[in-house]
């Protein structure tokens, strides 16, 4: 098996017991804390996703003025921030030496890394795809009734200047705090509980899906798929940087781009009524109107907003 560029000539070996530990992988405890650590993180956010966040949807939803969607949009920035960042840092200190066995393990699924500039290149081609796949939504959405989204996330477009920036923050804070914990620490650490690679790449993807499940169960699917492709972009390159700016972008396009190329956001201030999305004046352009009941999902990424 080849080895990552950077690794010792030294074979390195999957298996727990060869880890210079911080959590010991060899002592009987080690199970129990991750174990205790995955199950109580998997049920919050389950829970959480199911009960929670479609509840503070639907309400979200019903909001016809900018103020209080703005105060529903930081409530969401704030606990994203709190819930992931700080569940991650946690998770992180506790199954940290099993992040390279765990890369070792995946090593001939996706090994791009052994092509010199490959992995760069589908870096670039993911971000490429996703700039030609924005033209093509802004040219259907010109020349149609409405946004082509995928799930129920159309409430998630800001209205105005100031919907805009958190806009831009939730984007940014999504693509670093849920690809550190659903690509980094929460794998990691289901490896280090089961050993089994398969196990720890699918459980995290599944908890990733399952965590938009406000955006109905097309949501779920399709966020889902994208989380897969986030994985294949850490596990191909080796590095948690290529997802975030990956998962960050699509999140900008959708809560960023979108709002400004279409509807001219950013030319509307949040203290102007009624605040309902209209598509900025273009020859070309016909009317568009998202509906005033669909407004922004729990603060969480490329998922908890069209990703």
């Amino acid at each position: 098996m080849k080895q990552r560029p950077g690794a010792t000539t030294t074979e390195v070996s999957p298996t727990r017991e060869t880890l210079n530990p911080v959590l010991s992988p060899t002592s009987p405890l080690t199970p129990w804390i991750l174990g205790f650590a995955i199950a109580v993180l998997l049920a919050t956010l389950i829970v959480r996703a199911i009960r929670k966040d479609r509840r503070e949807y639907q309400q979200f939803k019903r909001l016809m003025s900018s103020a209080p969607r703005q105060r529903m949009m930081r409530k969401w920035l704030r606990e994203s921030f709190v819930l992931f960042g700080a569940t991650s840092a946690v998770l992180l200190v506790l199954s940290w030496q099993f992040i390279a066995p765990l890369l070792v393990a995946t090593d001939h699924w996706i090994p791009i890394h052994d092509l010199p500039g490959f992995a760069v290149g589908i870096a670039v081609g993911v971000i490429g795809a996703g700039i030609v796949g924005s033209v093509l939504a802004i040219f259907v959405a010109r020349t149609s009734d409405e946004v082509p989204t995928i799930g129920d996330v159309s409430a998630l477009l800001p209205r105005n200047r100031e919907e805009l920036v958190i806009g831009a923050l939730l984007s940014v804070n999504a693509g670093v705090v849920e690809e550190l914990m659903f690509r980094l620490a929460l794998p990691a650490a289901i490896f280090g509980l089961s050993g089994n690679a398969v196990v720890a790449v699918v459980a995290s993807l599944l908890a990733f899906g399952i965590l938009h499940v406000y955006q109905g169960w097309v949501g779920v699917v399709s966020t889902t798929v994208l989380g897969a492709i986030f994985m294949a972009l850490y596990l191909g390159t080796g590095s948690i940087a290529v997802p975030i700016i990956a998962h960050a972008l699509v999140d900008l396009r959708s809560l960023v781009l979108i709002p400004v190329v279409i509807y001219g956001a950013h030319r509307k201030s949040g203290d102007a009524a009624p605040d309902t999305l209209e598509p900025a004046p273009v020859a070309a352009a016909t009317e568009l109107h998202v509906a005033a009941d669909t407004p922004p999902g729990p603060g969480n990424s490329e998922a908890t907003y069209p990703r």
